[in-house]
């Protein structure tokens, strides 16, 4: 059966087929891509503002998708894991998540779990850990990335973020919104992250 949404995971597809590393290459061949879809109701959040800017930001071969994105947003599903008791109400506003496929998205897969990221200009998203290996696609630039014990490090569109099981890794945007693509797999793929840093890791 077809639905509206099959768009969706064929650019999803698309985009990921088109990465020229061994690692995304790998998952995305783990990958069982006829997967049943999901009736659910549309759910937009107020970051999906920045989704315009990330469409201009994205480069020639993510924006396919991005744009698809930006046009359906508000037919779309969005989630939350955090609340305003967690980081306050900037990072909320500021704060989203797509789940196209895993065991909340448009599209049921109980192995792993894979969408879309986004977080406004001059947010921190602090130190935290998952069970789940995640790969991390930025489809904006002038983001921070930070894992393990090292420091901040910015990152262009397009490289691959890869965190292991369990851990830490942060991020800060800049001007820029971001926007990612990220894939879950090898743990709980809806488990709510540990937080083990602050706010504070924004800009001094």
């Amino acid at each position: 059966m077809t639905t509206k949404f099959d768009e969706l995971l064929g650019r999803f597809h698309a985009y990921l087929t088109c990465v020229d590393n061994a690692l995304v290459r790998e998952a995305v061949a783990r990958i069982g891509w006829d997967m049943p879809a999901r009736p659910l109701a549309a759910h937009p959040l107020a970051c999906l503002r920045h989704l315009e800017r990330a469409a201009e930001l994205a480069p020639p071969d993510a924006k396919p998708l991005v744009q698809w994105v930006a046009g359906q947003r508000g037919n779309l599903h969005w989630g939350q894991t955090y609340s305003e008791s967690d980081f306050g109400s900037a990072f909320v506003d500021n704060y989203g998540w797509l789940e196209v496929f895993g065991t909340r998205g448009h599209f049921a897969n109980d192995e792993v779990a894979a969408g879309l990221l986004i977080l406004g200009p001059d947010i921190v998203y602090p130190d935290h850990h998952h069970i789940a290996e995640e790969i991390y696609i930025p489809l904006t630039g002038g983001t921070e990335w930070r894992m393990g014990e090292g420091g901040f490090r910015m990152r262009e569109a397009g490289e691959i973020v890869h965190h292991v099981s369990n851990v830490n890794h942060a991020m800060r945007t800049g001007q820029e919104p971001l926007l990612a693509l990220y894939i879950w797999r090898g743990g709980p793929l809806a488990q709510k992250s540990e937080i083990t840093g602050t706010m504070a890791q924004g800009r001094g």
